[in-house]
């Protein structure tokens, strides 16, 4: 049985690269060591102990937990006899994975920065309080990041600049940063999850086996009712705010400090603008964010009148300078790259946990578990939304999960006669929806390093994260919303 196991699972993750071919000249040649499911149970069990005690009980930085749990994982895992050479390889075939999310953190974080020293953000905040009353405020900054997540594809760009700036309004309007942060999160989501031009987007139907524009028109069966929800949620929360500013003097103190502190000429929209149709224009991100920073310095230079040491100072510890109100301090003073070095410590401590849990054979447990149990199409579905739901937020990276759980669960849902975009709408509903909650996913740790705001805070304000999976529970029961492989509705197909 063991070595049938093994055969198998060797098959299976040589055939969708979950352990690449060994290369002689830079790894060890060696045989994967595969625990038995007991072993890997315990593993996982002991491993997921330390995570929540020392996150939920003993408040200790998730990075620190994180690697604490890894550490745990990789001693069981070496005591059951699985060599450290194995999960060195895991960590590096993991690191490849995540390093360019660490990269275009970092370049974010320089990004805010260089716009907060140049007054582009300033500007947009300014603007923002001028133009966006409070009560429909909500409403509109959700709006606002799904247009632009739908026209660029990228939730993180979206967050990374339009939402710094919308988190700036919001204070100024003595909203609450996690109302703002969850309207933000919302529209950046619904956006990436339904954009032509997101990576996930791409990736879930490819890994799946799904036409884009099929999966896309799936998707909405579960995105929609989440959006519609959310907006409601917004425009309810907004009544609280009738009375349009936090109060006339404070509100114009606000504005007269921007305008005192910054020179807001409209040319500093230039570098957004750039940004915006470079993304558009499907442009790598990287150096379109690198124009971005260009033209801040540039434009931080000639009409701010700063030098070019300030202006580095900026891009390196964020913006630093003290009005006369406090308030105004803490909606500028932002960016830097020092202040994404937190969060790039905390995607290395999920990669290096992620690595560990599938080096004891924890993920290839959940697969043949559910490849074991799965009798009809409600059970395969259901255990198909709890196992990459699982596997995510272990991981924290679900990019990585879509391309383990996509190949080996789409010959399933073809032998169940089940359309496979069903498959790729269950891999975004529990990956893409569902990771901004996740407190040590990569996406998570973006929002906390960019808006400032923890998952914690902005969970219950930002609906799409987690009834996403609720609709789908429902349709699984009801067949409404699941297609058969020839594209009829199962609750059609009963009658």
């Amino acid at each position: 049985m063991e070595s049938e196991r093994k055969k198998k699972t060797e098959g299976i993750q040589k055939q969708e690269g979950t352990v690449k071919p060994e290369r002689t000249e830079d790894r060890e040649v060696m045989e994967r060591h595969l625990l038995s499911s007991s072993k890997s149970l315990l593993v996982m069990a002991v491993s997921l102990a330390i995570l929540l005690y020392c996150v939920a009980i003993l408040k200790v930085n998730p990075g620190v937990s994180l690697i604490l749990s890894a550490l745990s994982a990789v001693y069981l895992g070496m005591a059951f006899g699985c060599p450290w050479k194995q999960f060195e390889n895991d960590i590096g075939d993991t690191f490849k994975t995540m390093f360019m999310g660490m990269l275009i953190m970092m370049f974010v974080g320089i990004l805010i920065g260089s716009w907060m020293m140049s007054g582009t953000v300033p500007l947009m905040m300014y603007y923002g309080l001028k133009l966006l009353p409070a009560p429909i405020f909500l409403v509109a900054s959700c709006l606002l990041c799904c247009l632009m997540s739908l026209m660029t594809g990228t939730s993180w760009g979206t967050m990374g600049t339009v939402g710094v700036a919308l988190i700036g309004v919001a204070e100024g309007l003595g909203i609450p940063v996690a109302y703002a942060a969850g309207s933000i999160v919302v529209g950046a989501i619904f956006g990436d999850k339904l954009s032509p031009l997101s990576d996930t987007t791409i990736m879930a139907p490819y890994v799946s086996g799904v036409d884009i524009i099929d999966h896309i028109k799936s998707m909405l069966y579960t995105t929609v009712p989440c959006l519609v929800i959310s907006l409601i949620l917004y425009a309810v929360l907004g009544m609280k705010f009738q009375g349009g500013h936090i109060d006339s003097q404070a509100y114009s103190q606000i504005l007269s400090t921007l305008e005192g502190t910054f020179n807001l000429n409209p040319i500093l929209l230039l570098p957004p603008v750039v940004v915006l149709v470079l993304i558009f224009m499907r442009k790598p991100t990287i150096p379109v964010f690198g124009i971005g920073i260009l033209l801040a310095a540039v434009l931080a230079v000639a009409v701010q009148g700063k030098g070019i040491k300030e202006v580095l100072s900026a891009m390196t510890s964020g913006l630093g300078i003290s009005t006369d109100m406090a308030l105004v301090d803490s909606m500028i003073n932002r960016g830097g790259l020092l202040s994404m070095m937190p969060s790039v410590a905390l995607i290395i401590g999920a990669a290096v946990f992620s690595s560990a849990l599938k080096a004891t054979g924890v993920f290839q447990m959940f697969l043949d578990a559910i490849q074991k149990y799965a009798t009809g199409r409600k059970s395969l579905l259901g255990f198909s939304y709890l196992l990459h739901l699982i596997l995510a937020s272990f991981t924290g990276v679900y990019l990585v999960t879509f391309s383990i759980v996509g190949p080996i669960l789409g010959p399933m849902f073809d032998k169940y006669d089940l359309d496979r975009k069903n498959l790729s709408r269950m891999l975004e509903d529990t990956g893409t929806a569902f990771s901004p909650i996740v407190p040590w996913s990569n996406i998570s740790i973006f929002i906390l390093g960019t808006l400032g705001v923890s998952s914690f805070q902005y969970v219950l304000y930002a609906p799409i994260t987690y009834l996403g999976v609720v609709f789908a529970a429902i349709y699984i029961m009801t067949g409404f919303g699941i297609f058969n492989r020839k594209g009829e509705m199962l609750i059609k197909e009963k009658k």
